[in-house]
C-alpha cells in the first residue's frame, strides 16, 4: 500500500473531519486510520465491520482507530486483533497525534460541495445520547478560522458550503462575546460575495437566533433546506429524552419559515421505539411528519446505549420497534412522493456531483444529462420521477 487510508463512518462532520486526517497523515506510508461512530449499536457494529474489511484489505498496515466509538467502546474494539491503537476524538486533528512536525490546511475535498465543521462536542445531556462521552464539550472555531477554512475550498473550485457541527446552532457560546450562528453565516456571505451556495446540516431548532431565522428565510444564497434534530412528536417523550424543545416550537418554527419562503424542504431526524414509547406516542411521531411535511427524513430505530439514562427505562420490543421505524419510513415516503411530484415541470438551479446526479437548492436529487461536468450549476426541468430521484 503506496497511500494512506482513511475510513470513515457515521456524520457528515465526521466526514469532514476525515479530510482534515487524510490530509494529515498522506504522507505516512502503510497507515490505515478507522474514523467511528457509536451512535447507535448498528453504527457500532458497522465500525467492528470497517476494522474488519480494512485489515483483510491492508493486512501489513498499522491499523488505528478515532472517532467516537474510539472513545465509547475502547475496551471492545480494543479486544479486536486487527486493531493497533487508538488516536483520541478529541485530539484527531492535532498534528501530533499524527507525528506530524508542523500543522498543515487540509486540502483533499476538492470541488461541488465541501462539508467545513465548525464546531464540536455537546454541552446537553440527552438521555439517549453517548456523543458527549465520544467528542466531549461544545467547542467553536473562531470566525477567522472558519473564513480561512471556507476560502481554501474556493480556491479549490466549491461551488457549495455546508457548515456542520455536533450541535451547530451552539456555535459560538464559548467565543468572546458569545456570537451566534447567524454571525458566523453573514460573515461568510459577506467575505466570499462568489460563493453561489451555502447550507446548514442539522440544527437544533430551538437555537435558531433571530439573524440566522432571518437568512434562512430571506437570503438566496442560504438554501432553501433545513434539517432538524426533532427526534419525537411527542411532548412526553420529548421530556423523557430531555431536549430543549416541544413539538409546537418545531410545528411553529417551519410554519414561520414557509410562511416566508414557501419552497424550503424540510428534513428532520426522528427516533422510533424510545422507551416508554406508547401507541399514541408513535402516532403524535407519525403526524409530526405531516404536520412539518418531512420530506428529508432520517429515521432511526432507538437502541440503548450503555451508561445514558435512557437504558435504565423501560424497554419497548425489538420487534415493535422495527415495525414503528417501518410505517416512520412509510410516511416519509409519501410526504417526499408528493413534493418530488410537485417539482416536476419547473426549472431548478443543480448542482452537478461526480457520478452523474446534482441537488437542487431543496436538495432534491436530479438525474443530469450525460457529460455535465462536476460543479457545473445548471438549470434543469424535470419531467418525471424514477426511483425517488427527479429526471
Amino acid at each position: 500500500m503506496s497511500e494512506t487510508r482513511v475510513i470513515s463512518l457515521g456524520c457528515r462532520l465526521n466526514h469532514a473531519e476525515s479530510e482534515r486526517i487524510a490530509a494529515l497523515v498522506e504522507a505516512q506510508p502503510d497507515l490505515v486510520v478507522v474514523n467511528s461512530c457509536s451512535v447507535t449499536r448498528e453504527a457500532v457494529r458497522h465500525t467492528r465491520q470497517a476494522i474488519r474489511r480494512a485489515r483483510k484489505a491492508h493486512p501489513g498496515a498499522r491499523l488505528l482507530v478515532t472517532g467516537c466509538a474510539a472513545e465509547t467502546e475502547r475496551e471492545a474494539l480494543g479486544a479486536m486483533d486487527e486493531v493497533d491503537g487508538f488516536v483520541a476524538n478529541q485530539a484527531k486533528l492535532d498534528a501530533r497525534s499524527w507525528n506530524v512536525p508542523e500543522p498543515r490546511v487540509a486540502l483533499r475535498q476538492q470541488g461541488t460541495r465541501a462539508f467545513i465543521g465548525v464546531q464540536n462536542g455537546c454541552d446537553h445531556a440527552c438521555t439517549f445520547c453517548s456523543i458527549p462521552a465520544g467528542r466531549g464539550t461544545s467547542r467553536s472555531d473562531d470566525i477567522a478560522a472558519v473564513l480561512r477554512a471556507v476560502e481554501a475550498r474556493l480556491i479549490e473550485g466549491t461551488r457549495e458550503v455546508v457548515l456542520t457541527g455536533v450541535d451547530l446552532t451552539s456555535w459560538g457560546h464559548d467565543l468572546p462575546g458569545e456570537p451566534r450562528l447567524g454571525a458566523l453565516v453573514a460573515a461568510i456571505l459577506d467575505e466570499f460575495p462568489q460563493l453561489p451556495r451555502l447550507r446548514l446540516s442539522s440544527v437544533d431548532g430551538i437555537e435558531i437566533d433571530d439573524a440566522l431565522f432571518d437568512l434562512i428565510a430571506d437570503e438566496p444564497r442560504v438554501m432553501p433546506h433545513l434539517h432538524l434534530s426533532l427526534q419525537h412528536g411527542s411532548d412526553l417523550i420529548l421530556k423523557r429524552m430531555k431536549r430543549r424543545h416541544l413539538r409546537g416550537d418545531a410545528v411553529d418554527l417551519v410554519a414561520r419559515l414557509k410562511a416566508q419562503r414557501p419552497e424550503i424542504a424540510i428534513g428532520a431526524d426522528l427516533i422510533a421505539g424510545f422507551p416508554t414509547e406508547t401507541d399514541t406516542h408513535h402516532a403524535d411521531n407519525l403526524s409530526i411528519i405531516r404536520e412539518c411535511g418531512i420530506v428529508h427524513g432520517h429515521i432511526f430505530p432507538y437502541s440503548p446505549r450503555a451508561g445514558t439514562p435512557a437504558a435504565r427505562m423501560p424497554q419497548v420490543g425489538v420487534a415493535t420497534i422495527k415495525a414503528r421505524a417501518a410505517e416512520l419510513r412509510s410516511a416519509v415516503r409519501r410526504t417526499r412522493d408528493g413534493w418530488l411530484a410537485s417539482l416536476i415541470g419547473q426549472p431548478h438551479t443543480v448542482l452537478a456531483e461526480k457520478d452523474g446526479s446534482g441537488y437542487t437548492p431543496h436538495f432534491a436529487r436530479v438525474a443530469l444529462p450525460e457529460g455535465t461536468a462536476p460543479g457545473t450549476i445548471a438549470s434543469i426541468t424535470p419531467t418525471r420521477i424514477i426511483e425517488g430521484m427527479l429526471a
